[in-house]
This record gives C-alpha cells, sequence and structure tokens, in this order.
C-alpha cells in the first residue's frame, strides 16, 4: 500500500469515528433530558429503544444539514428496513393490498367460516400524521383480525410535510367510504358493524371521521358502528395538561415533539412552536369553552397525584393564531367540537396510558362523551407508555405492555 492510500483510509477512518463520537455524545445529550419514571413497565428496555431512536434521529437531522437526504426520508427508511417485522402470513388469515379510491389499503380477511356477515374495523397508523404506514402496524392488524374474526382495513393515508391537512384525513375518509360501500358484497362485511379506529393521530383521524361523518349525515352510506381511540391526540389548544406536564420528557413522546406534529400536519411552520407550547395561539375569546372542556378538574382525582407545575399566563398573539387557526378546528382537535356534534358519534373505546402526554385528551373526552350520555368504555394502562402498540410482536422490541393493549381492542371489537 502506498503512503497517498494509507492516507485516504487513515483519514476516512478518522471521519468516521468522529462521526460515531458525534453521535454518541448527542444521543448521551439527548438520553440526559429525558425521564423514564419507575412506574413504567420494562423501563430498561425502553431506555434502550429510546436511544436507538434517539441516534435514528441524530443520525437523520445530520444527513439533512448535508444536504444528503431529508431527516424524515431517512427515519421512514431506517424504521421500514429494520425494524418493521413482516413475518409469514398465517394460517386462517388472507391479506391483500389493495387500492380504494386510489388510497392504498392492506385488507386482512380471516378465512375461516361465518355463518352470515362478518363486522369489520378500518384501521388508521399513528406517527404524527408524519411517520408510519400500512407496515409499521400490520402484526396488529393481523391479530385484530384474526383472535377478533374481523375484516380489518388498514388505510396507507398521504403523510406531511409531503401533504398538508387536510390530505390525511380526506384519505381516511375515502377509504372508509369506499369499504362502507362495497362491504357486503365484495368481503362478506355487514356495512352496519364497520367500525373506524387507531393509534395516536391515527386516532385523532378516526374521531375526527366520526365527527365529520355525522355532521354531513347524507344517508348514502350507514356511520361507523363504533371508534376505537388507542391513546389519541384530539386537541392543540392545551399543552400544558397535567399529563403533558407529568410526562413531558417521557418516552417515545415528549410534550415538544407533539407541537412539532401538530405544526408539522398544519403548515409545517415551526417559528411558532414555543408560542404554541406556550397557549398564546388560543383567542381570548375561545378561552371560556376551553377551560371549561380541558379543566383539570374533569380529570380524576389519581390523575393530579404526580403533581404540575405553575407555568406563565399566556399572552395571546393574533399572527400566531392565524398560523394555526385550522389546529383548534375540531377536524384537528376533535375534543374541542360542538355538543350537538359529539352527540351524534358512536359507541366509543378510548385507551389511555399513565405515561403519554396524551393521557388527558383521552380522558377529558371520555368524559364529555359521559356528560352526552354517549356509551364509552375505557381502558387505562397504569404502566404503559406512548406508542407501545408499535412494539406489538416486534421480536426483541416486543413489549408485553403491548399485547395487553391490542388484546384489550381484540375483546372490544367482539362485543359489536
Amino acid at each position: 500500500m502506498d503512503i497517498g492510500s494509507a492516507i485516504l483510509i487513515i483519514g476516512f477512518a478518522a471521519l468516521v469515528a468522529a462521526f460515531l463520537l458525534l453521535v454518541i455524545g448527542l444521543v448521551y445529550s439527548e438520553l440526559m433530558n429525558s425521564d423514564i419514571p419507575h412506574g413504567v413497565a420494562n423501563s430498561g428496555k425502553l431506555h434502550m429503544v429510546h436511544g436507538l431512536f434517539v441516534g435514528i434521529a441524530i443520525v437523520g437531522r445530520i444527513l439533512h444539514r448535508l444536504g444528503i437526504c431529508h431527516q424524515v426520508s431517512f427515519i421512514r427508511w431506517f424504521v421500514a428496513r429494520f425494524l418493521t417485522r413482516l413475518n409469514p402470513v398465517p394460517a386462517g388469515l388472507r391479506v391483500k393490498d389493495l387500492t380504494f379510491s386510489e388510497v392504498p389499503v392492506r385488507v386482512y380477511e380471516p378465512t375461516t367460516v361465518c355463518d352470515g356477515l362478518r363486522r369489520g374495523l378500518v384501521y388508521f397508523h399513528g406517527g404524527g400524521w408524519v411517520l408510519g404506514s400500512i407496515d409499521s402496524v400490520d402484526e396488529v392488524c393481523r391479530h385484530i383480525a384474526k383472535e377478533s374474526d374481523t375484516t380489518v382495513v388498514s388505510v396507507g393515508y398521504r403523510l406531511a410535510p409531503e401533504h398538508r391537512y387536510p390530505a390525511q384525513l380526506d384519505d381516511c375518509e375515502t377509504a372508509t367510504c369506499h369499504f362502507l360501500s362495497v362491504a357486503e358484497a365484495e368481503f362478506s362485511v355487514d356495512s352496519c358493524r364497520v367500525a373506524v379506529g387507531g393509534d395516536s393521530t391515527g386516532a385523532n383521524l378516526a374521531a375526527a371521521l366520526c365527527q365529520r361523518l355525522a355532521r354531513r349525515e347524507d344517508g348514502h352510506l350507514p356511520s361507523p358502528c363504533a371508534q376505537v381511540l388507542i391513546y389519541p391526540a384530539l386537541q392543540m389548544a392545551d399543552f400544558n395538561l397535567p399529563s403533558y406536564q407529568q410526562n413531558h420528557a417521557v418516552p417515545i413522546l415528549f410534550r415538544g415533539r407533539m407541537a412539532f406534529y401538530f405544526l408539522q400536519y398544519l403548515s409545517g411552520d415551526m417559528s411558532v412552536c414555543q408560542d404554541v407550547l406556550e397557549g398564546n395561539h388560543v383567542p381570548t375569546e375561545l378561552k371560556p369553552c376551553y377551560e371549561e372542556w380541558l379543566s383539570p378538574s374533569n380529570l380524576p382525582p389519581e390523575c393530579l397525584v404526580r403533581g404540575t407545575f405553575e407555568h406563565p399566563t399566556p399572552e395571546y398573539d393574533a399572527e400566531v393564531y392565524h398560523t394555526i387557526k385550522a389546529g383548534l378546528e375540531p377536524e384537528v382537535s376533535p375534543l374541542l367540537a360542538d355538543d350537538a356534534i359529539i352527540k351524534k358519534t358512536p359507541p366509543t373505546f378510548i385507551l389511555t396510558c399513565e405515561y403519554d402526554v396524551l393521557r388527558d385528551d383521552g380522558i377529558l373526552y371520555r368524559k364529555r362523551l359521559l356528560d352526552l350520555e354517549k356509551d364509552v368504555t375505557w381502558q387505562h394502562v397504569t404502566k404503559g407508555f406512548h406508542g407501545m402498540v408499535n412494539f406489538f410482536n416486534q421480536g426483541w422490541l416486543t413489549f408485553p405492555s403491548a399485547v395487553q393493549v391490542v388484546d384489550s381492542v381484540v375483546d372490544y371489537i367482539k362485543t359489536l
């Protein structure tokens, strides 16, 4: 080997070492800013998973700043390539990739003999309207379909930042209405027994879709028979609810990251993020109504045991409001809908996790539904954290609590 080649190899090795040291340092810094309470199930594994995800995000950020690829594109690629497990289709289940009115879907059909028509579930994956895919919830949908003897349709809606609101909700509506229109003829499913559901922002889309269909009430198609909301994101009016305060640095969803996702969904303007976190985006005239629905006094006493902290009084900024105005509309924040609309929504299953910034969104929506004498089933996972569904049957990434969550959904669907 000549001297020039040796210098090139040494230089390349030095660059790689410097890159790795930079990534390790940034990961360590991020981990020091996180908080995994002792009460979280499998906290050691969560530490490891969080470190992995932070590392992926940091590498993506570096590649983005170097102009090599967008951070989101790298994260999507890495998760799809290395962290998404697609097992062989089990016996008793038929899986097909189709399109419903140009929206990609994956249909899971039990092959066992059924007397009459089956029930159906249209499922929307989570991921902050930015990440996630049909593949990311494949194991979940397989399990629900097989264990509850239900035909499940998983929807591959468009994502931000390439597509902003309302593209995601429009795709979910298009796929759902298509399925309802052909359920019996093409899938032997009773269109009057089709529920919609999802996890996290997918649950947001499910709740928003039920309200959108309730507003239209055109009578051409049956309405969903139920909505299944797994740790749903339901409002962007208040990022200082007790659960946001108590779990602000608990993986996998930090307080600031949830605001980031809402803003990416709407316009991508991150310049207002801090104002949104502080509440400066809510007009004075809307606050009394929101405070009635979002007051911590509406929460069970046990939600306040872990304490809260005082935050500065918001100072309304009209410019910020106009930037995020759509975010306070019910189609983005279903928890802020009028009573008349919520009263028209179907029976609801809500699952919340104690160590989740979105815990109170689900609990407060339950309170509104109960106040309107709606049928609500609530399950609270006391040792759970946000995003558990993504770790269902994922090999070494599997969390036992994820099995508990998915099985509770199966039990509810069996009652429909």
